[in-house]
């Protein structure tokens, strides 16, 4: 290794060398592009350093350089590049990682590409020659093998064919699909271990690292695959390309001496703080807590990168992904015995760790370490209320002499609480149970079962709109962003799933026509409403537009007169007072994103939007409530753009020139080669499909009407304009008179009546509670064991049994807060001294039970587990310390049940 590296190069080290070694040799620097890539909706997450620059390779972009470099963050986590069930358990797998790569875009080929790894891996990183193998296509069917990369590296090397091994197409042709470019790669591998044994090459590497590991790949695009009858063919390419990568995950374990990924300084930091939070050792095994423990941490980095591109767990795509990864992250914490929420800690370890690199994080870390904590509440929430369906069927078992928790729950736990198998099981086993997998296996089966019933019923309904689509030989022609009614030939009619010529007075269809104002329901404006008509009295009442297939409008209707057929010619008019209504709103939901952004910065950013008639619904990036005195900021953004009376400019655009002019893409939103591109302010620029106002001032009132949070990291704003917005402030001033009248002063001092009044309430509680704990402190008013008496503590008292050498007391008080309760319990435990006891008291709708044990029966007795299956008998769950618990519930019916249960459980 050279002296410049040292003995253990930083991964920063590693990282810019490796830019630094191909910028010298004439390519371009790239910094990594977003994980979230922006102009790809066939992938999920970037996975390969070659993504931003795929379409460069397919000749579909041009760029100014035809060699470039970069270190790209990747994730692979779904799809066929999915190493999730892989992450902690071997040396190397990760969700998250960084791909170093060196691309050439019809440049240099082959010689410069392997010459390049090689001069880089032996001269500069100075990694030793016999501790290196390289792999190269062998050839497979028709394919012939690449022996021209054989011949370079046995040329560069000195290698014999002993160390340049051919493989087939699994592990060394690289495609992009069935067709398209491909070509055969190259790959070079590393031992890990005491001594370097070719022969073991085929082996996989041990889970802790040791043996051969792939470190680097180089692909050679060089053919551009075909299929022609039925068979692939192989044309060579007029400009190869190469497209290398290498983990630096890998390569600064090769350079730090370390045989696993997790002890190289990208992790090892992440690993120690999970260690820390658990409050146990890492001893780099591949027991249950050191596979954890990675886990955690890998999930952490993933966690952490993703919320800082405004990736927020919820329930689909990207965002359940990462939810997917927190929870799985959470679970093996619970398996830690970690009890409090920990991720957020690690994942804040990350920005400390990466912040330098990637900026984006440090302006994220509000935002990762809220997101992360509130999940895990969330999800900690969630696991109680699990745990509380497994604690009663866990009950029921015993009392049935059972001791196997049914398939069914088991499949309940994982589809309503997140519970995987392998969780419930740890659970189970720590309760002395079994879990029925067979019957898990069958539930998760007929679930299958039914989403696939679900899905063949989508699929055939398609399949219908497919067979629309294709009667006619160009898309519906949209005309309603110039006017509002039209003629139309009919197309096509589609009753009740299927394709049919004629309908008739009360039938409901969906009519197909060749042009039409309506607009159909998408990115995020509802569809248009309004009629049909046509000869010998047709009349359709439209209730609503939808768009399938991505060209075909269909307007659901229902007929009120007369019949129906294809070929008709028929006048569309559109619902003019809605459809004006939906444009205001439509046009304030793009001002209402630039005075979000404007107030709370950039990072608020637009995570979904509904826009109807009566009101608009956005949704956006933002890590707090919005306060009051911003929300009102926003408001007067918008009314004074609204009072300004701008005209809205729309264009038609190529994407490319649109993006360049700074337009901003809609949320979820796929484009195509041309957009529409809506101007309002000089800092709102946006793409846009929809219908709007021609001018800012037929907005009208803009006027909020809530703010609130949707998910993690995730706001909501609704809010109304025009005469709608002012139907809102008309009811407000109602209701305001009306208070005013029922507290008898002016709406100017409602406010000020009303805190009076509540001052005065909490003044007549406090005296109600203080006369409430004297009784139940030193005078009379419980029950004992469930039986009625009367008297004070000493009465109390006088009821507790003597069970196994330990005083067991059960009372109930009612109408105690649970503070009064707290006091009870402990000042009876005190008077009885080595105790078990518990208070119950139902106040209002609710039960409290309050339990408390002696520290010197902790031992034999731990509260949490006493108050479990008493809680359950009230409705109610709990837990708490061993010596301290508290429980609630809603069967106030069965209260001195669960006071007398309590000598059952102790007995």
């Amino acid at each position: 290794m050279s002296a410049r590296f040292g003995e253990t190069p930083s991964s920063k080290l590693v990282r810019s060398s490796f830019l630094e070694f191909f910028g010298e040799r004439g390519h371009s620097v790239q910094p990594s592009a977003p994980i979230i890539p922006p102009n790809d909706p066939t992938l999920m997450f970037t996975n390969a350093g070659m993504v931003p620059f795929k379409d460069v390779f397919t000749g579909k972009d041009q760029r100014p350089y035809s060699r470039a470099t970069s270190s790209q963050k990747c994730i692979r986590i779904s799809g066929k590049h999915n190493d999730l069930e892989n992450v902690g358990v071997t040396a190397r797998h990760h969700t998250f990682f960084e791909m170093l790569g060196n691309f050439s875009f019809g440049d240099y080929f082959k010689e410069e590409a392997i010459v390049y790894a090689w001069d880089l891996l032996t001269k500069v990183w100075q990694i030793p020659q016999d501790r290196l193998v390289i792999t190269v296509f062998g050839g497979e069917g028709t394919m012939p093998a690449d022996d021209e990369a054989r011949a370079l590296w046995r040329k560069v090397t000195g290698f014999d064919d002993s160390r340049i091994i051919g493989l087939g197409t699994k592990d060394n042709f690289w495609s992009m699909g069935d067709t398209g470019p491909c070509g055969p790669c190259t790959e070079i591998h590393y031992f890990h271990g005491d001594t370097p044994d070719v022969a073991r090459f085929t082996e996989e590497p041990l889970p802790d690292g040791r043996g051969w590991m792939e470190i680097w790949n180089l692909v050679f695009m060089q053919y551009e695959r075909s299929v022609v009858d039925g068979a692939p063919k192989l044309e060579p390419l007029p400009k190869p390309c190469v497209d290398t990568g290498a983990g630096l995950e890998r390569v600064s374990g090769v350079l730090q001496g370390k045989t696993t990924n997790y002890d190289t300084d990208l992790l090892r930091a992440l690993v120690d703080r999970a260690s820390d939070l658990a409050k146990k050792p890492y001893l780099g095994t591949q027991g249950d807590d050191d596979v954890s423990m990675r886990v955690i941490a890998d999930h952490a980095r993933t966690t952490a990168f993703l919320i800082a591109e405004n990736v927020f767990p919820d329930r689909a795509g990207r965002e359940y992904v990462l939810r997917r990864v927190m929870r799985r992250a959470i679970r093996h914490g619970h398996r830690l015995g970690i009890t409090e929420p920990f991720l957020h800690h690690v994942a804040d370890e990350v920005v400390t760790l990466m912040g330098d690199t990637y900026p984006e994080l440090v302006r994220a870390r509000e935002s990762i370490l809220s997101v992360a904590h509130g999940e895990e509440v969330r999800f900690r929430e969630t696991i109680e209320r699990g745990l509380k369906l497994l604690d009663e069927e866990i009950v029921t078992l015993r009392s049935e002499g059972k001791d196997t928790i049914r398939g069914d729950v088991a499949f309940k736990l994982y589809g309503t609480y997140g519970f995987p198998l392998d969780l419930t099981e740890v659970i189970a086993e720590e309760r002395a149970v079994k879990v029925d997998k067979e019957g898990y296996e069958a539930a998760l089966a007929e679930d299958r079962l039914r989403n696939d019933k679900f899905d063949n019923k989508s699929k055939a309904v398609e399949e219908v709109w497919r067979e629309v689509q294709g009667l006619t030989s160009k898309p519906v022609h949209f005309t309603g962003y110039e006017r509002e009614e039209g003629e139309a030939t009919v197309v096509a009619i589609v009753k009740g799933g299927a394709l049919v010529q004629r309908a008739e007075t009360g039938d409901e269809v969906s009519i197909v026509v060749d042009v039409t104002p309506f607009y159909a329901e998408s990115g995020g404006q509802t569809g248009d409403l309004g009629r049909i008509t046509g000869e010998a009295g047709f009349v359709a009442n439209v209730q609503d537009t939808q768009k399938h297939m991505g060209s075909v409008f269909a307007h659901d209707a229902t007929i009120e007169s007369g019949e129906l057929t294809v070929g008709a010619r028929v006048k569309l008019e559109v619902d003019h007072a809605r459809r004006t209504a939906t444009r205001r709103n439509h046009s304030a939901t793009h001002l209402l994103h630039w005075a979000l952004r404007t107030v709370l910065g950039p990072t608020a950013t637009q995570k979904g939007s509904l826009v109807g008639p009566d009101r608009l619904r956005f949704d956006f990036a933002h890590n707090r409530a919005v306060t009051d005195e911003e929300l009102q900021r926003v408001e007067d953004l918008v009314n004074e753009k609204v009072l300004g009376n701008a005209p809205v400019v729309t264009e038609v655009l190529p994407v490319d020139q649109a993006r360049a002019k700074g337009a901003v893409a809609m949320f979820g939103e796929k484009y195509g080669d041309v957009v529409r591109v809506l101007t309002m302010t000089a800092d709102s620029v946006e793409f846009c499909g929809g219908t709007h106002a021609r001018a800012l001032g037929e907005i009208g009132l803009f006027k909020v009407l809530s703010e609130g949070g949707v998910s993690a990291g995730v706001r909501r704003i609704e809010a109304a304009t025009g005469l709608n917005a002012l139907r809102f402030v008309r009811d407000l001033e109602g209701r305001l008179d009306a208070a005013a009248r029922a507290l008898k002063t002016s709406p100017s001092d409602v406010a000020t009546k009303v805190e009076r009044l509540v001052e005065s309430s909490r003044a007549l509680e406090k005296e109600v509670a203080d006369l409430k704990k004297k009784v139940a402190l030193g005078g009379a008013g419980g029950s004992a064991g469930g039986a009625g008496g009367g008297g004070g503590i000493d009465e109390m008292i006088s009821h507790a049994r003597d069970i196994g050498g330990a005083k067991v007391l059960a009372v109930r008080v009612d109408g105690l807060d649970v503070p009064t309760q707290r006091d009870l319990a402990d000042k009876l435990r005190d008077k009885l001294g080595d105790s078990v006891v518990l208070v119950a008291s139902v106040q209002g709708p609710k039960v409290q039970l309050v339990l408390t044990v002696a520290k010197s029966l902790t031992e034999r007795f731990k509260a949490g587990d006493l108050i479990r299956p008493i809680a359950q008998i009230v409705g109610g769950s709990g837990g708490g310390r061993p010596d301290m618990a508290q429980a609630g519930g809603t069967a106030i019916g069965k209260v001195d049940e669960a006071v007398s249960a309590l000598y059952t459980q102790v007995g």
